[in-house]
This record gives structure tokens, C-alpha cells and sequence, in this order.
């Protein structure tokens, strides 16, 4: 046996339990600890300041809320749509790091520019920068969390990202969505409130692009391979797609980035529409009703430490099917949720929709990372993430109108009802095209082969990047 390609050497560099990918020192790997606790809780926090705007600064009625926010969510996924692959060919020739401090700075942009809206116009020209800032934060996000574990730990950075993606929301959730509430106390209009709440939250993006323009690992990964043209690039992420797994993948991310922006988007808006219509102040609806949504992902990350090591022992795809069957199971419970705000007898739903959010994430996640070659990792993430955007914006364009239609629990049996169906998508691959456990697959990377009985793998990969 030939001595192992030095890019496939084993690393020495842990974080903890964690072994990290050859190159990747643990500087590299704290930093994106904090930019996974920071990046989505940033995200998400436009869903809770702008129900609180929704109310308070435009005095939109609760009736039509349902739909302008899905609207606004459809128009963010529009743009989204049209950018991922350009940003994932950024990612690819320019590296990580750029890209991902860009991204934080147009969401401080928005923060800054979202409670000056007068009209709901307003939001959708502002929801376009947020749309930019979320294509570079996501993108960069995933494509670092394929670049810095150890196959032997994919599954375990994987589940401790989305325990910090959680513990994030309900640091940025919970604690920036208190400030209205607080200053409205000190003698400040709602508004200023408002106002100054947005700014706090811009205040802490620009502070995190700092931090990760400093501690990520500047460039883009080794390979032997020379660089993919522009043009390669372009279409390399969906013609990897051949690859039942990777496509597989590609429909968890539709169902995951729904999974959670319906969690996002309609938890708040659903419990602040109870909250009000119960003669609640605005503030005290959005305060009650975020605390159903902390306490999903509260759910989402103590479920994460359990769902990791699991990734890492079975089969990535028959994982997958398992995590699908959990997040139908939260999902479709909402059915026999009729108050959302019903004290604790509506906690164990919202622990069974977090439950499922985590699932579907770490589900997708530890696939896609595991089967994406190394050289076109970036674009295959953006097609990653496209699918993710189509799922945000075909599930929350017709969640949004089932909410104010239907019922408002309609969106989360559409989700459901995908999950369930996917459980089966799982199921055919597994059988077809199981691939190989996370162990043997990181025993032929680190002696530089790849699977070469699978016919799914490129064979350009086979000797050289392990695929």
C-alpha cells in the first residue's frame, strides 16, 4: 500500500471529542464554533422583529398578516434562488471566509434599515439585502461544515452546529426579542422600542463579522485536482445529482430550510394572532408567544447530542429515513394542538416540532457533507441550498395563505405530509444505493481511494479526492 496523499492524512487537531479534517487547526475550528452559535439566530430574528413591526410600527391588521409574511418570506427566497449558485462559485474561487463576512454585514445592513420601513413596500426593498446576507451566511455555513470534520465526526460537529444554531436563536430570540417589552418600560414610544431592539441585533453582526474574519481559515481547502472552471462550476453542483445520495440530500434541504422556516415564521405569528386576539398588549403576545418558539429549539438542541452519534455509526441514508420519521411525527402532532399558548399542555408539541427541525437538519447536513467531492464542494452546497430556498418558498407561499385560510396548524401538516413521503424516498435509496458507513469511508479517504464499487461516484474522485 502507498503511503496516503498528504491532504489525507490524518489530523492531529480535535475539538474535544471532535477530530477535525487534515489542516484545520482548533483556532479555525473555535471560531466557527461561535459563527454556528451566531449565524442562524441572526436569521431568524427577522421573523420576531418583524411581527413586532408588523404590528407596532406598520399597525398591519392580524388578518393579513399571515399572508405578508409569507409573501415577504417568498420574495427573500426569489432572490435567494437566483444567487446561491453565484455565491457558491465565490465560496469555491475566493474561499469561505469572504464570502461569510460579507454576508454578516448585509444582515446588519437590514437590522439597521428594517424599523425605518413606513409601508410594507418598505420591507420587501429591505428583505432583498437581508436575502443577499442569508445566501452568503448560509452558504459559507454549510460549505465550512463539509470542510472541517474528521469523517469519524461529521456526525457530531454536525449535531453539535445545530445544538448551537439552537442555543443561538434562543440567545438572540429570547433575549434581543425582550428588549421591546423592556424599553417600552423605561418610558420609550413602541417604536423607539423597535428601533432601538434592530439596532442592538445590527450591533451584534458587525461584531461577529470581525471575529470570523480573524479566526476562519483564510483560502480554500487542498485538493490535487485543479481548480473547476467557472463555467464547470455552475452546473457542477446539480449535475452531481446522478448521485442518488446527493440528491437525496437535496430533498432533505427542501423540507429541512421549510421545516424551519414554518417553525420560524408561524409559531410567533400564530401564538401573537392568539395573544391579541385575547386583548394581550403587542409586546406581551410577541413575548409569550416567542417562548413557544425558544422553546422548540431548546427541543432542537438537547435533541442534537442524541442525533449526532447516530449519524456517525449508521448508514447516512438509513439515518436519514429515521430523522425524516421523527420530524412527520412533530409535525403532523399539531393537529391536536388547538391554543398555542395553552401553558404546558402545548409544550410537549413544540418539543416535538424541535425534535423534528433538528432531525431533518442534522439529517440532510451529514449526507450532503459526506458525498459532496471536495473540489466542487461549494457549488455542490449551493444546489444544496437552492433546494432549501425552493423548499422556503413554495411551503411558506402556500403555508402562509393555508394559515389565514385554513387553519392556522395547516402549514405544519404540509410539512409533515413531505416528511412522511420522504421517508420513502429514504427507504428506495437504501436499498439501491446505500453507500458506505462514515468508518469505512473515512479509512479509504485517509488512504486516499474512493468507493470504487460505487457506481455513483465521479470517477475522476475515485484515487484522488476520495470522493
Amino acid at each position: 500500500m502507498t503511503d496516503a496523499p498528504r491532504e489525507h492524512a490524518p489530523s492531529n487537531h480535535r475539538i474535544g471529542p471532535i477530530h477535525l479534517a487534515p489542516g484545520i487547526r482548533p483556532l479555525h475550528g473555535w471560531t466557527f464554533l461561535y459563527a454556528g452559535f451566531i449565524s442562524i439566530g441572526l436569521i431568524v430574528f427577522i421573523t420576531i422583529g418583524q411581527t413586532y413591526i408588523l404590528n407596532e410600527h406598520l399597525n398591519i391588521p392580524t388578518d393579513q398578516q399571515g399572508r405578508l409574511s409569507g409573501d415577504l418570506v417568498f420574495w427573500t427566497e426569489v432572490v435567494a434562488l437566483l444567487l446561491f449558485i453565484p455565491a457558491g462559485i465565490l465560496i469555491d474561487r475566493i474561499g469561505r471566509r469572504p464570502v461569510y463576512v460579507a454576508g454578516f454585514m448585509l444582515i446588519a445592513a437590514t437590522y439597521v434599515l428594517y424599523p425605518l420601513a413606513s409601508s410594507a413596500d418598505d420591507l420587501f426593498v429591505y428583505r432583498t439585502i437581508y436575502a443577499l446576507g442569508v445566501v452568503a451566511i448560509a452558504g459559507a455555513l454549510s460549505t465550512v461544515l463539509a470542510d472541517y470534520p474528521a469523517e469519524r465526526s461529521r456526525g457530531k460537529l454536525v449535531a453539535l452546529i445545530g445544538m448551537l444554531n439552537g442555543l443561538g436563536i434562543v440567545f438572540i430570540g429570547q433575549g434581543f426579542g425582550a428588549f421591546p417589552e423592556l424599553f417600552t418600560g423605561m418610558g420609550m414610544s413602541g417604536t423607539d422600542a423597535g428601533l432601538y431592539t434592530h439596532l442592538l441585533v445590527a450591533a451584534l453582526a458587525v461584531i461577529s463579522a470581525l471575529v470570523v474574519g480573524f479566526g476562519l481559515k483564510p483560502g480554500v481547502p487542498p485538493s490535487r485536482e485543479p481548480q473547476p472552471r467557472v463555467r464547470e462550476l455552475l452546473f457542477s453542483g446539480f449535475a452531481q445529482g446522478k448521485n442518488p445520495r446527493i440528491l437525496l440530500s437535496y430533498g432533505a434541504a427542501f423540507i429541512a430550510r421549510g421545516d424551519q422556516s414554518i417553525n420560524a415564521t408561524f409559531i410567533v405569528l400564530w401564538g401573537t394572532t392568539v395573544g391579541v386576539g385575547a386583548e394581550l398588549t403587542t409586546a406581551d403576545a410577541v413575548k409569550q408567544a416567542t417562548l413557544m418558539f425558544v422553546i422548540t429549539q431548546v427541543a432542537a438542541l438537547v435533541a442534537a447530542p442524541f442525533l449526532g452519534p447516530m449519524m456517525d455509526r449508521l448508514n447516512r441514508v438509513t439515518a436519514l429515513g429515521v430523522c425524516m420519521a421523527l420530524a412527520a411525527l412533530g409535525n403532523l402532532s399539531v393537529i391536536f394542538l388547538d391554543n398555542p399558548l395553552g401553558g404546558w399542555a402545548a409544550v410537549p408539541f413544540f418539543i416535538l416540532l424541535g425534535i423534528g427541525q433538528m432531525s431533518v437538519f442534522l439529517g440532510g447536513q451529514s449526507l450532503v457533507g459526506q458525498e459532496a467531492p471536495k473540489p466542487k464542494r461549494g457549488s455542490v452546497l449551493a444546489a444544496f441550498n437552492i433546494s432549501g430556498a425552493l423548499g422556503i418558498l413554495l411551503i411558506v407561499l402556500i403555508g402562509g395563505r393555508l394559515f389565514d385560510a385554513v387553519d392556522p396548524r395547516a402549514p405544519f401538516v404540509l410539512v409533515g405530509t413531505i416528511n412522511f413521503l420522504l421517508i420513502f424516498a429514504s427507504l428506495y435509496v437504501r436499498l439501491k444505493a446505500p453507500g458506505e458507513a462514515p468508518r469505512e469511508l473515512e479509512r479509504r479517504r485517509e488512504e486516499g481511494l474512493g468507493a470504487d464499487d460505487d457506481p455513483w461516484i465521479d470517477p475522476a474522485h475515485r484515487q484522488r479526492d476520495g470522493a
